[in-house]
Formats: C-alpha cells, sequence, structure tokens
C-alpha cells in the first residue's frame, strides 16, 4: 500500500504508474503468452497469437484513454516523460506490433516454427520501444534500447534450421553490441560534460555552455578561459559518438552494412518488424537527444546529419537497383528511407516533425504490407522470396498484385499515396530551414533528395513490371492467406490510400500533439 500511495513522499505513486499503463499491459500479457506456451498442447500456439493481439488492442485503448484525457507529465523521478510525441510513436509502435502478429501467424505455419514465445518475443521488444518513446533520461533510453535489441537478436535466429538465420543473428548481435559500446560512451561523454542524465537538464546546460565555449575557443589565445576551450572537441566527440550508435540502429551509412544480410537471413515476418519498428524506435531516440539534449549544438551535428543523410540516400537506392532477392532490395531501400527520415532532424522544425511522424506511419504500413505479399508467396518447397518469384502474380492473384503495386509506388512518393505525403513533409521541411538560416546547402539536399527520389522509382517498379507483364507465371498454386494475414494487407492498403487522399486528420492530430517536443 506504501508504494501506491499518491502523495510526493511515496517511491512510486499511482499517477506513475498510470503514465506506463500501455507498458505494464504489455509486460503481463507477454508474460502469460510464455506460460501459455507450456500450457496449450502442441500446434495451439496460434491461440496465443490471437491473445498477443487483444493484448496489444488492449494497450492501445490505454493509450487513447491517456491521451484523451492528456494524463501524460514526468514520473519516476523525471525518467520517463508522457508527452505527445510519446504518444504519437508508441501508436506507430503498437499498430507496427500487432501488423507484425498478423503476417506471423501463417508465416510460422509454414515454417514449423509456431510457438508462443514468438509473440512473447514480439510483445518485449515493443514494450522496450514504448520506453524509448517515453523515456526521458539517458538511463532508461539506454536500458528500454538494450531490451528491444535483445529481443530482435533473438526473434532473428527464431528458425534455428535455417543456417542463414543464424548467421544473421551472429552479424546483428557482434555489431549491435559494438554500436551499443558506442552509443554507451558518447552518453557518459555528455554526462560528464552536464553533470545529468536527464535530457532536459542536459539541453539546458548544454544550450547555456555552448556559447561559453564558442566564445572561450575565440579568445583563449587572448587570456580567455582555456577549460572552456578545451570542452569542445570532448563534447563534439560526444555528440559523433552518439550520431554514430544511432547510426547503426537505424541502418545509415557507413553503418548499415549489416541491414542487407540481417534482413535477407531474418524470418520475413521478423523482417518486416525490424524494419518498420525497431527503425522507428530508433528514430525516436535520436529526436529526443538531438533535438532537446543536443538542441543547443544544433549547428554543429546539422551539416554531419545531412552529410550522412544525402550518402545514406545515394547508397541505398543505387544499391537497390541491382538486387533479385525481394528482402535484400528491401533492405536497401529500408537504408534510403533512413537517409529521407535523417532529413526531419536536420529541418528541426515543425514541417520536419511532421514529416517524420507521418512518413514513420506510412512506412510501417507500406512495408508490412509489401513483406506480407512475400509471405503469401512462401509454401514449403518455394521460397518465394526473389522478385521474379512474383511472376504473373497479377494473372493468377489480381488483388495481392495491386496491393503490392500500391505499396511499391507509395514507397517510391508516387501522389495520391500515403508516401507522397510524408515526403512532402520532409522535403518541406528542409526549405523552410533554409530559408530561416539562410544557408543555400538545405536546398541542396532537398534537391538531391527528389533526384534519388527518382532513382528509387526504378526498382520499385520493377516488381509491378514482373506482376504484369511477365511471360511467365512462377507456379499455378493459389495463395493461401490466414484471416490474420488478410487482416493486415487490407488494413495497410486501406492505410496508404487514405493518408494519400485525405491526410488532414493525422496532420492535425500531429500538430496538436508535436509541439510538446
Amino acid at each position: 500500500m506504501f508504494l501506491l500511495q499518491a502523495n510526493t513522499t511515496s517511491i512510486i505513486n499511482a499517477g506513475d504508474l498510470q503514465l506506463i499503463a500501455p507498458e505494464l499491459i504489455l509486460t503481463a500479457c507477454a508474460c502469460v503468452a510464455l506460460v501459455m506456451e507450456v500450457i496449450l498442447p502442441y500446434r495451439k500456439s496460434k491461440l496465443t497469437a490471437y491473445f498477443s493481439l487483444a493484448g496489444v488492442a488492449l494497450a492501445f485503448i490505454s493509450l487513447v484513454v491517456q491521451w484523451r484525457g492528456m494524463a501524460g507529465g514526468d514520473g519516476f523521478y523525471g525518467m520517463v516523460r508522457v508527452d505527445g510525441f510519446a504518444l504519437l510513436f508508441k501508436a506507430i509502435f503498437l499498430i507496427s506490433a500487432a501488423l507484425a502478429i498478423g503476417i506471423s501467424t501463417r508465416f510460422l505455419d509454414i515454417e514449423g516454427e509456431q510457438h508462443g514465445e514468438y509473440y512473447a518475443l514480439i510483445l518485449f521488444a515493443t514494450v522496450g520501444m514504448m520506453f524509448i518513446a517515453c523515456g526521458y533520461d539517458l538511463i532508461s533510453l539506454y536500458i528500454s534500447l538494450e531490451l528491444m535489441a535483445l529481443t530482435f537478436y533473438v526473434l532473428v535466429a527464431f528458425t534455428k534450421r535455417e543456417k542463414k538465420s543464424n548467421e544473421a543473428a551472429m552479424k546483428y548481435f557482434l555489431l549491435g553490441a559494438f554500436s551499443s559500446g558506442i552509443l554507451l560512451y558518447g552518453m557518459s561523454l555528455i554526462y560528464g560534460i552536464a553533470g545529468s542524465t536527464n535530457i532536459g537538464e542536459i539541453g539546458r546546460t548544454i544550450s547555456n555552455l555552448v556559447p561559453q565555449i564558442n566564445t572561450a575557443v575565440k579568445t583563449v589565445s587572448e587570456g580567455g578561459s582555456a577549460e572552456l576551450a578545451y570542452l569542445r572537441p570532448l563534447l563534439l566527440f560526444g555528440m559523433i559518438a552518439l550520431g554514430a550508435g544511432l547510426f547503426f540502429k537505424v541502418a545509415a551509412v557507413p553503418f548499415h552494412m549489416w541491414a542487407p544480410d540481417v534482413y535477407e537471413g531474418a524470418p520475413t515476418s521478423v523482417t518486416a518488424f525490424l524494419s518498420t519498428g525497431s527503425k522507428a524506435a530508433s528514430f525516436a531516440l535520436y529526436a529526443r537527444i538531438f533535438s532537446e539534449a543536443l538542441g543547443g549544438m544544433r549547428e554543429d551535428w546539422a551539416p554531419l546529419l545531412g552529410l550522412v543523410a544525402a550518402i545514406t540516400i545515394m547508397v541505398g537506392n543505387w544499391a537497390a537497383v541491382t538486387q533479385e532477392n525481394s528482402k535484400r532490395l528491401l533492405a536497401y531501400s529500408s537504408i534510403s528511407n533512413a537517409g529521407y527520415l535523417l532529413l526531419a532532424l536536420v529541418a528541426d522544425n515543425e514541417f520536419g516533425r511532421l514529416g517524420l511522424i507521418i512518413y514513420l506511419f506510412v512506412y510501417t504500413l507500406m512495408n508490412m504490407g509489401a513483406f506480407g505479399v512475400i509471405i503469401s508467396l512462401r509454401r514449403r518447397g518455394i521460397i518465394g522470396d526473389n522478385v521474379d518469384d512474383l511472376t504473373g502474380l497479377g494473372q493468377k492473384a489480381p488483388l495481392m498484385a495491386a496491393m503490392m503495386a500500391i505499396f511499391m509506388l507509395s514507397l517510391g512518393g508516387l501522389p495520391m499515396t500515403g508516401g507522397f505525403i510524408g515526403k512532402y513533409f520532409l522535403f518541406g521541411g528542409l526549405l523552410q530551414r533554409g530559408a530561416a538560416d539562410g544557408k543555400s546547402w538545405y536546398y541542396w539536399l532537398a534537391g538531391w533528395a527528389i533526384l534519388n527520389t527518382v532513382v528509387s522509382f526504378y526498382y520499385y517498379v520493377r516488381f509491378i513490371k514482373v506482376m504484369y507483364l511477365g511471360d511467365r507465371i512462377a507456379d499455378n498454386k493459389p495463395l493461401a492467406l490466414s484471416p490474420a494475414l488478410q487482416v493486415a494487407l487490407a488494413v495497410s492498403v486501406v492505410g496508404v490510400i487514405v493518408i494519400g487522399v485525405y491526410p488532414q486528420p493525422l496532420i492535425a492530430l500531429a500538430q496538436r500533439l508535436l509541439p510538446s517536443l
């Protein structure tokens, strides 16, 4: 009873627990899912999938209740902050988790890996993502990031009999541990300089410190403070280490080398979840640290992120052109999209933040839908992972081919699709920042991104070409879709079209909640 007393002297009060109600629901459901795997007879684990979906739905209802009542604020001694930014990202994570579970049921049946712990791992990963969204302290953010990463290491290797899956998990684990070390080192440097791990306090300290450091650097030869001048390289090194650690998490150049191998080797349903939920969580962490904690260093990190974004967009798009495996192609597509999303951080204004939220939401729908179609092609003896495996799909399954065409065109950014709306705000944010700062490189970066968007249509249209203009049909067996996969595909395609045609409700919601950042 003492722990639940709602007063200032209690260790944890009821208000703190209310802030993390969605996470508590998911954690409880994940633990129950593990128990269900032991209790249920073999091949009944699909019931765990539906139970997990019910848990995600309950967490989403709890999130809506928080939003309606705006029961936000700080909790756990400033370790957690639930604001509009956190609510929007949590919604993206829950939608991503629900779609991942939906497209997983049939895939695991085909692979003979229908186990309840798979769904528990997805729920635990989602809990980590949600704590990343609301974390407001370097310690809570790092622990949340590792919770998400550890579950993905296991999920990537879930099909134990597949050599590629085991190899991909080992590569992901080794490089992930290396990047986590770099990230933690950057956090330690920032803590040493700012004297706090709280995001808000770091932001205030650095904003006050940076002008003094810059003045000291200019006047050190004239007797200025040498101690302050020496802080500048440490501050820059801490910022670069944080950026490098997060570049790995979002698969940005030059830390992108793991993505094609891991995406190809991991189970397709895990690849879909990794490319959407994990990427969205990493960008939530990026926005928290760079926009809030390191906001006073914007003049230093904006050119760095801009350069990395430009190279990432180019490498991802041009490398995708030569790919034959659809999962590797979508991996390079994911790399290029990481570059586009970095533009939102470079802009760091209202348009850019709107683009970050909208594009991540639409990207979740597009990628989940595309991987869902790839899963529908998979059968025993037929992998279905090559682009040519979609040959003749327009004749064999016209509705599935139409869905895949919509997802590909939206990924390219065709008008009247959700992808176009997201890129419109991403590029618009850069143009606004260029006008505000009076620097031409923002315009050049926007032009470079638009040029590479045109290139991306080449490999996205390849999918449409083989589906409708292929001279043969890969096989005549009809596609067998589970009810959960059908619902996931329907939700994805409807979301992409509705946001493309009528985006105003989503834009208005994001505008109302985002000023909290």
